[in-house]
């Protein structure tokens, strides 16, 4: 019988099935093969969308689904655009298309500055996680994968922090903190004193320099994560200088 206070019942190795039902194939039919190896990706950036049709056609492959959910996503992007949205979805999976994985580094490593200045955000981190799985220098995906910790436990917490009712932007106050022990024995983070922000970030900075595929995106995003005004990190600036004006 599992622990009624397990906060997952049966134990962490029941989350396995709905993992693995998130990885399972992108059919399709005929006609809706993934573009091929050689593909010519400037002729594909100078394609726009055409507009997502609403609503959703009735019987489509899970790879049309995806296609015409991604024509919403990316309104007014390309055909290239779409086409690594569809290579991320299907490098999710357990099983895609043989060429899938050479096709998504061919299209990084001859389009990364198209990459960068034309994708949202959202899909840029969705690369580097892509690259924890299939890029080909260990390097590429040993930072990938920190990438993935990394921004899915944002994720996480930034959607728990949307139910305290304050915005992105609104540091929590000083004086409201409650002192109660961290979970697992962990040591309190001090606002003023503690280092675990540059513990976390700096690395990913330095190791982004022997990362061949993946380095010049790593720190793209740090970058971006820097300038953003909504993230825990500017959150516990403000309070690190609010801490240091009450002293």
């Amino acid at each position: 019988m599992s622990d009624p206070e397990e906060t997952f019942p049966g134990g962490i190795r029941n989350l396995l099935p709905r993992y693995q039902k998130r990885r399972s194939l992108l059919t399709h039919d005929a006609g809706q093969e993934l573009a091929p190896l050689d593909v010519d990706f400037k002729a594909l950036a100078a394609q726009p969308l055409p507009p997502q049709i609403n609503p959703r056609p009735d019987g489509l492959s899970r790879v049309a689904k995806k296609r015409h959910m991604l024509l919403g996503e990316l309104a007014g992007h390309s055909e290239l655009a779409l086409l690594h949205g569809l290579l991320i979805s299907h490098l999710r999976k357990h099983s895609y298309p043989d060429h899938a994985p050479d096709l998504f580094r061919r299209l990084w490593s001859e389009e990364e500055d198209w990459l960068l200045d034309t994708l949202p955000t959202r899909w840029l981190i969705s690369a580097i996680i892509t690259f924890a799985d299939h890029g080909q220098d260990e390097a590429d995906r040993k930072l990938a994968q920190s990438f993935n910790i990394l921004f899915s436990l944002m994720k996480i917490y930034e959607a728990e922090r949307s139910f305290s009712g304050l915005t992105p932007q609104e540091p929590f106050r000083v004086k409201d903190r409650n002192k109660a022990l961290l979970p697992m024995g962990m040591k309190d983070f001090s606002v003023l004193k503690g280092d675990l922000e540059a513990h976390l970030l700096a690395p990913l900075w330095r190791d982004a320099k022997h990362a061949p595929a993946t380095g010049r995106l790593a720190r793209h995003l740090l970058t971006v994560l820097n300038h953003d005004d909504g993230t825990v990190f500017r959150r516990f600036a403000h309070m690190r200088q609010s801490a240091e004006k009450a002293r």
